[in-house]
């Protein structure tokens, strides 16, 4: 019985193989031997655990399970402890790019390596979805991590004539730990003649098409034979030599019956777990069933308490702004109220003397003509600036800190009064200042007068430099003629 690949059945169970499975309620399963060739990539949906154990024993001797995250899931654990094999995980989990490019890259490769390139040819295992492309991503970085000394075993034993099997128990012992120099003389010293592990005899593994038995003895094809005939050469064996090989066949036949009783038993115990193992997927199987039913039912959870914390956030918000417009109806019935009473005026505050600043204010706090402003800041207000008060038409405009010469050359050229914050007696409340009438305009007149003197003054000074120029002028004529 042969398989896709040209193995026997027989001897594709001997060799070893890296299992990378990708768990869930669909599972991928990707199958390698370790000479880095695919042997097959499929996925099982609602698959029970024993199902899938058959059907990577079919393909061999698993020495390595491998999964695509740091944290190996439990059904990746139980997997490896059946199979009696070592588990593979990355130091950190695989993304989904690094995954295909993985998978892409060792099925169709750049770099025309002979192994990579092997795969490709003999392999159409291609993956078909997610789960197998995963699966394949875990072998595939499993067998990376041990590639160089698999790589070097079959480098180091190319010339030791050993079998492909051999060697494929030498790369399971590395894998395991065991050093290569010391795998490979385990199995050279096993080859050995009067070895008692071969009960002094060449494994048969190792007869090569070169050499052929001659009797009761060994010969190699290019070794010469003695100058003797077949019937001279049998005549030589002596009877202690044929009495010893007797006994050791019934020795060995009497262990061969004993094997068959110890398989018999053993195939009862297959059995026997079998039986368990299949209770024991059925319970497993019902509780995946128990806990897709949990997830399911946390995820309608989930959901609907996100939808309700939204709701929360909204109603949050619309309530911070309905407060915040409530105080600014508040504040703005105070202003009215000030108004009316003529006696006090408000003051309305602009945070910054900017655009933003001027355009928040006439927002929130009503700005209009005839108002009374304080600029809390006055940095970085320039002419233009000041020409967005001048045209609200503000009656005037109290500073708390010096403001820019352009800027205050274009209030006094309109005749906007600007008012220091220590002359005046402001009174804050809230989000606004309060003034009283009565010393606002001591002040809105007192800074006119100032600016008609300082006018005045001007003007005297302009009239003087004009004589000043006319008698400069009339000297230089006279001192022509």
């Amino acid at each position: 019985m042969f398989n896709s690949n040209g193995q026997s059945k027989s001897s594709k169970n001997q060799i070893g193989i890296i299992v990378g499975l990708d768990p869930g309620m669909t599972v991928g399963v990707a199958i390698l031997d370790l000479s880095g060739e695919i042997l097959n990539v499929d996925s099982f949906k609602e698959a029970s655990r024993a199902d899938i154990t058959k059907h990577i024993i079919s393909y061999g001797r698993t020495v390595l399970v491998a999964t695509d995250v740091h944290n190996p899931p439990k059904m990746v654990k139980k997997m490896a402890s059946t199979l009696n094999s070592k588990i593979y995980f990355p130091y950190r989990d695989l993304a989904v790019s690094a995954k295909n490019e993985l998978v892409d890259n060792y099925i169709y490769p750049h770099d025309k390596h002979p192994q990579t390139r092997r795969s490709r040819e003999i392999s159409d295992q291609i993956p078909q979805n997610a789960h197998e492309r995963d699966a394949l991503a875990a072998a595939i970085h499993g067998y990376k991590k041990y590639q160089k000394k698999l790589e070097q075993i079959e480098r180091r034993t190319q010339n030791l004539e050993l079998t492909p099997k051999m060697v494929d128990d030498i790369k399971i012992w590395v894998i395991n730990e065991i050093p290569i120099t010391k795998a490979i003389n385990i199995t050279l010293e096993k080859l050995k003649p009067n070895n008692p592990s071969t009960g002094g005899f060449v494994h048969d593994d190792v007869v090569s098409s070169k050499s052929f038995i001659n009797g009761n003895n060994f010969y190699k094809e290019d070794e010469k034979l003695p100058n003797t005939s077949k019937e001279d050469h049998i005549t030589e064996i002596s009877p202690e030599i044929i009495s010893k090989l007797q006994n050791k066949l019934k020795s060995q036949e009497k262990q061969i019956k004993n094997l068959k009783k110890k398989n018999s038993i053993l195939e009862d115990d297959i059995n026997q777990y079998q039986d368990e193992i299949s209770q024991l997927d059925n319970k497993i199987q019902r509780i995946q069933y128990e806990y897709s039913q949990n997830i399911l039912h946390q995820k309608e959870i989930a959901t609907k308490k996100s939808i309700i914390r939204g709701i929360q956030e909204k109603y949050n918000l619309e309530k911070a702004l309905r407060k915040d417009l409530e105080e600014q109806l508040e504040s703005i019935k105070r202003i009215r109220a000030m108004e009316v009473s003529r006696e006090a005026a408000p003051v309305k505050i602009i945070e910054s003397f900017s655009r933003d600043g001027i355009r928040d204010a006439t927002s929130s706090r009503n700005l209009k003509s005839g108002d009374v402003v304080l600029l809390k800041s006055s940095e970085g207000g320039g002419s233009h600036t000041a020409t967005l008060l001048i045209d609200l038409g503000v009656k005037a405009v109290i500073t708390t800190d010096k403001m820019s010469h352009p800027a205050k050359e274009e209030f006094e050229r309109n005749m906007v009064p600007l008012l220091e914050h220590e002359n005046v007696d402001l009174k804050m409340t809230d989000d606004f200042g309060v003034i009283m009438i009565q010393d606002l305009n001591r002040e809105i007149d007192k800074w006119k007068n100032n600016q008609e003197e300082k006018k005045k003054k001007e003007d005297r000074n302009k009239l003087l430099k004009i004589i000043d120029d006319y008698k400069a002028q009339r000297k230089r004529s006279s001192d022509n003629l």
